[in-house]
Formats: structure tokens, sequence, C-alpha cells
């Protein structure tokens, strides 16, 4: 018999779902300023909000 805690094992769900149902059941909002769906003004709506709430994020390494 192989048994496995509780949330251990079984199928992981799609990162988009979990996303989707954050915003749904606790009006929480995981968005990408990289996302494709976004148009340039959304993108960086995100960033400033980002950067007003959790600081600006540092400068990507030149070489990288």
């Amino acid at each position: 018999m192989n048994w496995l805690p509780r949330g251990y094992g079984g199928e992981r769900r799609d990162p988009e779902q979990v996303k989707s149902e954050g915003w749904r059941k606790q009006g929480l909002l995981v968005v990408s300023p990289a996302d494709p769906r976004l148009t340039w003004p959304e993108r960086e709506l995100v960033k400033q909000l980002g950067d007003r709430l959790y600081g600006k994020r540092p400068e990507p390494k030149e070489g990288r």
C-alpha cells in the first residue's frame, strides 16, 4: 500500500487555473508585465503598480 499525506501526489493544477481561481475566490490578481495578452498601456500599468507597491525591480545585467 502506497500512502501519501493529504495534498501530496495526484495531478498538478495548471498555473493559469490557480490564478483564475485566486481571482474569483479571493480577489487576488497575479499578472506578469510580460503577458502577451495585455496591450502596451496595460503592461505599463502593471509595472507602475508593482513599482509603487513593492519597489522597483533590479535592472537586468548586461551580457545575459
